[in-house]
């Protein structure tokens, strides 16, 4: 086996054979582990012939790509170096101009777009897109805007099966929303897998293509009278924590009871609720029916197909409401959509098209201080030689579909744009490397479909981050993520002032401490339970402690003496007030923050040994920010962005 052209065919494919880890030291990923990669990704290297078939594979999969981004502004390379050849620009609207690939480079472009280009024989997607995205200060004409973070299933309102859906988004967005919020951000909405309850984790979803109807509220499309006469006395038992699989059955059993009564009273009779229902399908195509498939065929009993397409109508509905409602509130983003790194390989949306993912890798992280073994999220994503070999569709229809019903959207694990750590299935995290991704491709179509949708993007740059992708981000006008517990000084924390001023501001996410429950060390309390706390832990927080609130006081958003760990509810009220007075254009807190609890919603590493995904709130939606906790931070927020 040659070694030197085993590595020469992986940097041709776009895998790090060299990378540098968590602690700036250089590593080099081992033949075996390339062998591996390579196979996966269908090139085999067995042997010279191998090599040299798989090495041409790889060229001509790229040479001719059926779609090429431009700048708007700059010239765009085309074609090989030929010396002129005539073409011809057919912009989006129709508009038709004739013009000479000079050297293969086609002259500026100014109008942003989707146009056609012809040449020869050949005709092709030209995707122009303007230098940055629409910014958090587009939006907001430069005003540092705010909002609250949720798990939308966390809500509660009466009527919802043990879930929380639309109609308590609804409500809880109309209190925020009246008392000066811009924005709610929600985990991801994406399809699961609905006749797998177990299966209810928001970020390994079916498909980034769809809707959760379990979110959703039929009442949105059907009303309010249908579904009370459907749902009859069907109650589900209140429970500070979801049953997913008690709330699943009956809540999808409620979907299909409306399904049978709207099969006969409407679409038997074509009636004009039945037309739109027609509409939705036509226009949402074939990948709709594609994932209708799937789940008909996945489903333990027999189910007609239009059964499906209508959870899907009902969950469009629902969130189309809910933005309708958020931005005539008052809100100038509305929903913030959350879009999930990757996808479970077992889902429809990789079943209906397994050659445009990953087969036999999963995406993960090598070990760093956190993770000293390393992650394999078991998820997979887009392959990107056939990104590029298909024109980039799925990601196109993936950050539309994202978009649809949202004013902005949060892009899990950004750096998946530039690079992923992928580990073959059954191995070792350590065992990955990086491939590497069409980065300058996926930023022009982000800006172009941002604009498009006039609506910022949130990239997560959490974790270990290439060198030079934030100011790579900057210049493309997408957001970053600044958290209090990261936003350090060496051993103390970073004054307001120094936090970036082109990155969202927030106390805490779902897969960290809230504040409550950081400055009581309840996490710490949870760690232990796992065995996972280190020596030197809990005088470590004692001392981060101390730091925080010295940071808090320095800032004059406390006074007096640091209270104790059981006395949280004045370190949330400063945390508030801190995060709220940086340079962020958008500072987001979480309800868990808004309301000062001590529980996260997921704990990274765990699957029973903590209630993720499961905690609900204990007040309806439309009181949670009427507790005298929230109105505190209410008010602080509106003081600090008026």
């Amino acid at each position: 086996m040659n070694d030197a052209a085993i590595r020469q065919l992986a940097q041709q494919a776009g895998i790090a054979v060299d990378w540098i880890d968590a602690e700036s030291r250089p590593r080099q990923v081992a033949v075996p582990s390339l062998v591996r990669l390579l196979e996966a990704l269908g090139l085999p290297c067995a042997g010279a012939d191998d090599l040299r078939e798989s090495s041409e594979r790889l060229k001509r999969m790229t040479a001719s790509p059926p779609l090429v981004t431009a700048t708007t502004g700059a010239p765009t390379r085309i074609a090989p170096d030929d010396e002129k050849v005539p073409a011809e620009l057919v912009l989006e609207d129709g508009w038709r101009k004739a013009l000479i690939l000079r050297d293969g480079i086609a002259p500026p472009i100014a109008t942003p777009g989707y146009h056609k280009l012809r040449y020869g024989e050949r005709e092709i997607t030209l995707a122009v897109a303007p230098p940055r995205c629409v910014t958090l200060a587009d939006i907001g004409e430069n005003r540092r805007l705010w909002g609250i973070g949720v798990q939308l299933y966390s809500l509660r309102r009466a009527g919802d099966f043990g879930i929380g859906d639309t109609t308590g988004l609804r409500a809880l967005g109309a209190a925020a929303g009246s008392s000066g919020a811009d924005a709610i951000a929600v985990s991801p909405t994406h399809s699961l897998f609905p006749f797998d309850p177990s299966r209810y984790g928001p970020y390994s979803p079916s498909n980034r293509l769809f809707l959760n109807p379990l979110l959703a509220d039929p009442a949105d499309a059907l009303g309010a009278e249908r579904v009370a006469m459907a749902a009859g006395s069907a109650k589900i038992a209140d429970r500070p924590l979801i049953d997913w699989k008690e709330a699943a059955h009956a809540k999808f059993g409620l979907l299909r009871r409306l399904y049978d009564d709207f099969a006969l009273r409407d679409l038997a009779s074509t009636t004009a609720l039945a037309a739109e229902f027609r509409t939705f399908v036509r226009e949402a195509g074939a990948a709709l029916h594609r994932h209708a498939q799937f789940e008909a065929q996945a489903a333990p009993g027999p189910a007609p197909l239009d059964y499906f397409l209508f959870l899907q109508w009902i969950a469009d509905a629902s969130f189309a409401r809910a933005q309708s409602d958020l931005r005539a509130g008052g809100m100038c983003l509305g929903i913030v959509s959350d879009l999930a790194i990757g996808l479970d390989p077992e889902g429809s949306q990789v079943g209906a098209d397994p050659a445009q993912f990953l087969a036999g890798l999963s995406i993960g992280a090598p070990p760093d201080a956190f993770n000293p073994k390393g992650q394999d999220w078991g998820l997979t994503s887009f392959s990107p030689q056939a990104l590029v070999a298909g024109g980039f569709e799925p990601f196109i229809a993936t950050l539309r579909a994202a978009l649809r019903h949202a004013g902005g959207v949060r892009i899990d694990h950004a750096m998946g744009l530039m690079r992923l750590w992928l580990v073959p299935n059954g191995a070792l995290p350590i065992d990955g490397a990086y491939l590497s991704y069409p980065m300058d491709d996926l930023m022009r179509l982000l800006a172009l479909e941002s604009h498009r949708h006039h609506a910022p993007v949130i990239g997560e740059d959490l974790g270990t981050v290439p060198a030079g992708f934030r100011a790579r981000c900057r210049a493309l006008g997408m957001a970053g993520m600044d958290v209090l517990w990261f936003a350090r000084d060496g051993a103390g924390f970073l004054e307001p002032a120094r936090w970036r001023d082109d990155a969202i501001a927030t106390t805490s996410t779902h897969d960290l401490p809230t504040v409550a429950g950081w400055w009581q060390g309840a996490d710490l309390e949870l760690r232990r339970g796992l065995g996972t706390v280190k020596q030197g832990d809990v005088e470590e927080r004692e001392h981060d402690r101390a730091a925080l609130w010295q940071a808090f006081t320095d800032a004059g958003v406390a006074t007096g003496t640091r209270p104790p760990a059981d006395g949280s509810a004045a370190a949330v009220d400063a945390a508030v007030a801190f995060v709220a007075m940086t340079p962020s254009p958008l500072a987001l807190v979480p309800l868990e923050d808004m309301i000062g609890t001590a529980e996260q919603p997921n704990l990274p590493g765990t699957i029973n040994e903590h209630p993720n995904w499961r905690r609900r709130f204990s007040q309806p939606a439309d009181k949670l920010l009427q507790e005298p906790a929230a109105v505190r931070r209410l008010g602080l927020l509106r003081q600090a962005r008026p």
